[in-house]
């Protein structure tokens, strides 16, 4: 079986898991209550200033249907219709679509290599299991499955705090980096699909995670020096959400019996393929951004982001210019 340091069954590794999340949970209650919401209430909280909003209302009579406008205070209004009434959902919903837009224009790039990489991540990481008892039944050997998540644990966090020591111009170089760091993704899927020796494995999955660590840490930094804080999370919330549909797609096709149902081998050469074609579009679009930088150097200046400002974004301005 699995090698351990203390030889403990699955009942008291999850009795401490368990005891963990539960502290956890604890703790969480005990966090301050937000006083205002983004969309929702922003009026509400001590000291919050009334604003005005803009509602139009679609009125019926006469020859032709008429369209007015009437202004109605965020700290009055809903209070017809409780804590959320039609002008909250109104505002709310132009507030959302605002900031979606307003986020995305951004970082659609990191967005887009965020949720297409962490689903792929995923996938890997639930099925690594799989795939070292299938080239190392761990019934019949000495496996060190624990020891290697613990190892991947920490080179992962050696290539994410390395990030914060390197110094590249992102706008001109993000993407092909993106593409090189996913094509060494791909090969280390490959090399455990592949491989023979549970060493082997071992090894391609200890450089698929530190090279995915490295450039979560590195994307999820550019997509936040470049938003305002009050997106925070709209967009990492959306750039989850949709890895995680991703995730379920990829499960349903591959995994599930019902489908495909692929034995675990070609499973992870699917994974492998899938962080291939990641890797051919970034680098194809990082090689298009770094030669137009060269051919264009004046227009790379022009995307740089603008120091961030002092005053505090106001409420029409939900996602103002705040850059990095």
């Amino acid at each position: 079986g699995d090698e351990q340091l203390a030889q403990l069954d699955y009942f008291h590794i999850n009795t401490i898991t368990l005891g963990i999340v539960s502290v956890a949970l604890l703790v969480s209650v005990w966090l301050p209550m937000p006083q205002r919401g983004m969309f929702f209430q922003r009026g509400e909280g001590p000291g919050a200033a009334k604003v005005e909003v803009e509602v139009e209302v679609e009125v019926e009579g006469g020859a032709a249907d008429q369209t007015v406008v009437r202004k109605t205070s965020r700290g009055d209004a809903g209070r017809s219709g409780g804590s959320c009434g039609r002008d909250d959902v109104i505002y709310a919903g132009r507030q959302l679509w605002r900031s979606f837009r307003e986020s995305y224009s951004q970082v659609v790039c990191w967005s887009l290599w965020w949720a297409l990489a962490t689903a792929g991540y995923n996938m890997v990481f639930n099925y690594v299991q799989l795939m070292w008892d299938h080239v190392e039944p761990s019934a019949t050997s000495s496996v060190y499955n624990g020891a290697v998540e613990a190892v991947c644990t920490l080179v992962g966090a050696a290539a994410a705090l390395s990030a914060g020591h390197v110094r590249v111009t992102w706008t001109v170089w993000g993407e092909l980096a993106l593409g090189a760091f996913s094509s060494v993704g791909a090969g280390a899927v490959f090399l455990m699909a592949l491989a023979s020796s549970i060493w082997v494995c071992y090894a391609g999955y200890v450089l698929f995670k530190a090279s995915y660590m490295l450039l979560i840490t590195i994307t999820t930094f550019q997509i936040a020096s470049n938003l305002s804080m009050e997106c925070y999370a709209l967009t990492f919330g959306i750039n989850t959400f949709v890895a995680l549909g991703l995730q379920t797609i990829l499960t349903a096709i591959v995994v599930d019996e019902k489908v495909l149902g692929l034995d675990i081998v070609t499973q992870f050469i699917i994974y492998g393929s899938y962080y291939a074609a990641i890797s051919l579009v970034f680098l194809i679009r990082g090689i298009y951004t770094a030669s137009t930088h060269y051919r264009r150097p004046e227009q790379t200046e022009t995307m740089r982001e603008p120091e961030p400002e002092a005053e505090t974004p106001s409420v029409d301005d939900l996602c103002a210019s705040e850059r990095f």
